[in-house]
């Protein structure tokens, strides 16, 4: 599969930078820019600032492709002790349009936005990704299907396409919608196709209405589909170092540019090649955001996700006799059902109890009333489990 080459990026200053044209001439409709992000620009335009977009973020400056041309700029001005409110790679900010050091001043509302929660004590939302359109999740056929570690990515991205990452002083960004897709690479390692479409039935199986695809870098399989599906709009690619997000990159684009490194033979697992978020664009159109490998996957306000990855369950829970049912014991409980004639996985219900208790334990670090709920609830549990105790303590005298 071959790609022409890379579309030049314009160097000269006299574009018209504050006209909200959106045309296909206009420099940064290459990188996303259109008549609605011009619209939103439209009062920092007539405060004399740049419009642009981050194509890379580390250590406080980020790198924005401007209609000058990509330029450095220092981001102290955007509240950088608000984990959401973080410049992020993807995000249309406002810029100096000279200056030296220059500045990012404010963040342009986002329409969509990838967040986890973070590895510290405390309850703050990491943005992976802003302003994408499709959220590829890789997953490598190398090495054995991780199903709970699918649904769990299943889950942040459809949480997190609905525009509701808070953008701080609470500010909530652009509606917006973006398509999860899973893709299976490293295809050409299972050569043989009934085994390959068992793979595919079973990512199908724990993620419904989400397009399945599998792709080789090696034998070109699948690319052609996959690049027709990024060359609308800003796409992301997410999941375990080793996954192939970078060689897949570098197909794409038809030249190097991400470095890449072996996975271990014994596991499967790579080597965190790619250190930070990089926005590039595609010469075949589309916009495609890399990003280093993710160790831990936690749930950050995913109960939305959580429910529409496990769809079927959320749908017996309505059959349940007790509209509060637990799913454990209770009389006339259709989940329970379910499980006994095979319709439902143990493991399914398993892995969405907890994806739930995980979610609610992260709102709860900010949400005082659902705090409450679970001390009640822990104390309840303790109570019962007591009396459990001296109940059989009592039977042995």
């Amino acid at each position: 599969m071959s790609f022409p080459s890379s579309p030049s990026f314009p160097s000269s200053p006299s574009f018209g930078l504050f006209a909200q044209d959106a045309s296909a001439s206009h420099p940064l409709s290459s990188y996303g820019w259109d008549d609605d992000w011009a619209a939103v620009f439209a009062p920092h335009a007539r405060q004399g600032l740049l419009p642009g977009r981050v194509v890379r973020v580390d250590r406080g400056q980020c790198d924005v492709v401007t209609p000058h041309g990509t330029v450095r700029a220092d981001t102290a001005f955007v509240v950088p002790r608000d984990p959401m409110r973080i410049v992020c790679t993807g995000d249309w900010v406002a810029v100096d349009p000279d200056g030296d050091p220059q500045f990012v001043r404010t963040l342009l509302p986002r329409r969509t936005a990838f967040v986890r929660s973070t590895s510290s004590q405390r309850s703050e939302g990491q943005v992976l990704a802003t302003n994408v359109d499709h959220i590829a999740i890789c997953v490598s056929l190398a090495v054995d299907l991780d199903l709970g570690r699918v649904e769990r990515f299943l889950a942040l991205a459809m949480s997190s396409t609905d525009g509701d990452a808070l953008l701080g002083d609470g500010e909530r960004a652009t509606d917006g919608t973006a398509e999860p897709i899973v893709v299976l690479t490293k295809a050409d390692l299972v050569p043989d196709a009934a085994t390959l479409s068992y793979l595919v039935q079973d990512i199908e199986a724990v993620a419904p209405g989400v397009q399945v695809l599998p792709v080789s870098s090696t034998t070109g399989e699948g690319l052609d589909v996959f690049a027709a599906i990024v060359s609308g709009g800003t796409s992301v690619l997410l999941g375990a170092s080793g996954a192939g997000k970078s060689t897949l990159a570098n197909t794409l684009l038809g030249r190097d540019v991400m470095e890449v490194q072996a996975a271990r033979d014994v596991d499967g697992k790579g080597r965190h090649t790619t250190t930070t978020r990089n926005l590039l664009v595609l010469p075949t159109g589309g916009v495609l955001i890399d990003t280093p490998g993710l160790r831990g996957v936690g749930l950050w306000d995913a109960e939305s996700g959580v429910g529409q990855v496990f769809s079927e369950i959320d749908e017996l829970a309505g059959r349940c006799r007790f509209h509060d049912c637990a799913h454990l014991t209770e009389p006339g409980c259709a989940v329970l059902v379910a499980i006994e004639d095979g319709s439902l996985s143990e493991r399914r219900l398993d892995s969405y109890r907890k994806l739930l208790r995980e979610n609610r334990r992260i709102v709860a670090k900010t949400d005082a009333r659902l705090r409450s709920e679970l001390l009640r609830e822990w104390k309840r549990k303790g109570a019962e489990g007591r009396a459990a105790m001296d109940a059989k303590r009592g039977r042995m005298r």
